[in-house]
């Protein structure tokens, strides 16, 4: 039996730091187990020119804990207007990595996102000549789509279309959810690539009605039926590299979680490599965690791979039911389980 695993330093090719005290509060976290990760724009206002990008990294190192070596990159949020000649500087000077395209109203702090995908034609040509990826919260918004078809909707609707019309853009389509994302991207060229979060292997939809309204468990996308996790968790153990981590931390103080109208989003940044760790290790393919956490996401970037190195130790350790930093208090997936590996560093 394997006690001890070590990889390459891993990278999160997909996370939300937030901004002010939330920021400080869980940039740590995320700096603690890995060198690089893609920061998502959605903040209020959100990041649309270079001028936000550059504060925004700014406040983010400045909140990273002493003593810790982390790489915020920045992402571009798209709007209907957005600008192809700033998204070009952008790039081209080094303050963006990617592009997100947010459907409006698809998530968190998305009331600006893009209403028609017809409307970035210039933005989408610019980004295709220069070589930048777009980042993809691929559901559609219409209400008349049930909410847990609205990924495999938008993939026939919006995607396919896209991948057709744009066939050397780099693609990511993000926190896939369901068997016809992990299929489409498998099945397309290698401009297509997909990030996998934790959650999306381990729980299914009955995760956020057992035994009453679980909002701990609610996240966008929306967990799916147990045939999508198994489609999603066979292709991130797979050893494709198309598929890589990517773990959608998304923080909500509790009261925003637990209220009324509860926020989307899982805080699994604490525990995020033990938590894949563990999916690794029981589908046999331990040998394929480091290639999945460490090497596809930054192939798939052009960017290089990481010198350093990140131990786990087989140990149990206990997730506690809440992580209080200040006036924050936050509720980190698997709050209250025992998980089977230990991040050492």
């Amino acid at each position: 039996m394997t006690t001890q695993i070590t990889i390459r330093r891993p990278d999160d090719w997909h996370v939300h730091l937030r901004d002010g005290e939330m920021l400080k509060a869980v940039v740590g976290h995320t700096a603690r187990q890995f060198a690089r990760a893609i920061v998502m724009p959605n903040l209020t206002p959100p990041v649309v020119n270079v001028a936000a990008g550059l504060a925004y990294r700014d406040r983010i190192v400045s909140a990273v804990p002493a003593g810790m070596d982390f790489t915020p990159l920045m992402v571009f949020y798209l709007t209907d207007d957005a600008d192809p000649a700033e998204i070009a500087r952008g790039y081209e000077e080094g303050v963006f990595a990617a592009c997100k395209l947010y459907p409006a109203h698809a998530t968190t702090n998305s009331a600006h996102g893009v209403t028609d995908i017809r409307k970035l034609t210039g933005v989408l040509e610019t980004m295709q000549r220069i070589g930048m990826p777009l980042l993809i919260h691929g559901e559609v918004t219409h209400r008349e789509v049930d909410i847990f078809d609205r990924e495999a909707v938008f993939i026939e609707q919006i995607l396919a279309p896209l991948v057709r019309d744009y066939p050397a853009l780099k693609i990511v389509l993000e926190h896939i959810t369901t068997a016809e994302a992990a299929d489409f991207v498998a099945e397309s060229g290698p401009q297509i690539g997909a990030t996998i979060t934790p959650q999306h292997l381990i729980i299914n939809r009955n995760a956020i009605f057992d035994g009453g309204i679980r909002p701990h468990a609610y996240c966008l996308p929306v967990a799916k039926r147990e045939r999508h996790r198994l489609a999603v968790r066979k292709a991130a153990v797979s050893g494709s590299p198309k598929f890589f981590l990517g773990t959608d931390s998304a923080p909500h103080e509790i009261g925003r979680k637990e209220s009324a109208c509860g926020c989307a989003g899982i805080f699994n940044a604490p525990y995020a490599l033990e938590s894949y760790l563990q999916v690794f290790e029981e589908e046999g393919v331990l040998d394929r965690f480091e290639g999945f956490a460490s090497e596809h996401g930054p192939r798939f970037y052009g960017l290089p791979l990481n010198e350093g190195t990140v131990t786990l130790q087989r140990e149990e350790v206990s997730v506690p039911e809440k992580i209080v930093d200040g006036d924050i208090t936050l509720v980190p997936f698997h709050a209250g389980e025992t998980l089977r590996w230990r991040f050492i560093g």
